[in-house]
């Protein structure tokens, strides 16, 4: 398998300064976004974790789940996905006959690069008594392969949803896999991937920083490290970050999670201060892929209606069954998940 802690670009700026856009500039671009939204009925969605002013001007921001339950209900002939590619598949997954756009066609993602298709069905083959979980994180090829798809924000109540006479196993996100056992206490085998955003964060570096703000509670996602986890007073999914900052009363709260979560928390809760968990090497860490698209992109992908995002039909059929399976557990109340 392939380790994904090593999939971190090499030679290069991971955290660039960017300037900012001109507020003329910033205007015109979105006067004409709107405008091409309106012509083209489209609709913007954006993860939590892309550049403030994507954000601003999506019509829906969220995390994989939220994104992925808005795409399947859409009545927008376009959808524009401003997150990374596998985030723009499911959305196409979903919808077969609409126009799927992505700003940057290299906005890609290392948990999906460390789970190749092909590695993930030889594995299959040695316990056919396998129920496959795969994160969202992972290409449409992965899901094509797997019986059930989960995000951060269900894991666990999709890890619950598996028939009890099966042996699970869980890809890519071995971070996110070993939480969910301390969750629910099933034992599972799990994938050797990781975010390479999110194994950045150390115990030394959380204590370093509850030491300096000691009031402070932490918030960590769950593709943090066992070692970030057993540090933080919440561990949840980006959106799940939002209702708990909501109702702490904290002035104060530490997240570890990747920066662009802190322009929609500040948004949401404008009277706290949101601190970024520093890593070893830096304040603030960012997904070198998230950040691919740009306001500029956002605005060309809608003008020309690409990178289009394209997948065979037998892909997209058999993609489908898992993705659907998650959206109906999810919808299921909680009492009658398990």
């Amino acid at each position: 398998m392939i380790d994904a802690t090593e999939l971190q670009p090499a030679g290069v700026d991971r955290f660039p300064v960017r300037a900012p856009i001109p507020p003329a500039r910033l205007d015109a671009l979105s006067r004409d976004i709107l405008a091409l939204k309106k012509k083209l009925n489209a609709v913007i969605l954006a993860h939590n974790y892309q550049v403030p002013e994507i954000q601003d001007i999506a019509d829906f921001v969220g995390d994989s789940l939220g994104l992925a339950q808005q795409a399947a209900r859409t009545k927008a002939d376009v959808i524009v996905f401003c997150g990374v590619d596998f985030m723009a598949e499911t959305a196409k997954i979903l919808n077969p006959d609409k126009i799927v756009v992505l700003p940057d066609k290299d906005a890609g993602c290392s948990l999906e690069e460390s789970c190749p298709a092909g590695k993930l069905a030889e594995l299959q083959q040695t316990n056919p008594n396998f129920w496959t979980i795969a994160y969202i994180n992972c290409s449409a090829a992965v899901k094509a392969l797997s019986d059930v798809i989960c995000t951060s924000g269900n894991a666990v109540r999709i890890v619950n949803a598996a028939p009890k006479d099966r042996d699970i196993l869980f890809v890519p996100d071995e971070n996110l896999g070993s939480w969910v056992t301390e969750q629910t206490g099933r034992k599972m085998t799990l994938w050797r991937g990781a975010c390479y955003v999110h194994v950045e964060w150390t115990h030394g570096a959380i204590t370093r920083i509850r030491r300096e703000f000691p009031d402070a509670p932490v918030v960590a996602h769950p593709e943090c490290t066992r070692a970030v986890r057993m540090l933080a007073d919440e561990v949840c999914s980006t959106e799940k970050m939002v209702e708990w900052c909501r109702r702490t009363q904290s002035k104060q709260i530490i997240i570890a999670t990747e920066a662009g979560m802190l322009h929609r928390l500040k948004k949401e809760c404008p009277d706290k201060e949101f601190i970024p968990a520093p890593t070893d090497n830096c304040r603030c860490n960012e997904c070198k892929f998230m950040k691919m698209n740009t306001l500029e992109k956002l605005h060309d992908c809608m003008k020309n209606l690409a990178p289009r995002i394209e997948l065979p039909k037998a892909l997209l059929d058999r993609a489908r069954l898992p993705i659907e399976r998650m959206l109906e557990i999810s919808a299921r109340p909680l009492e009658n998940a398990g």
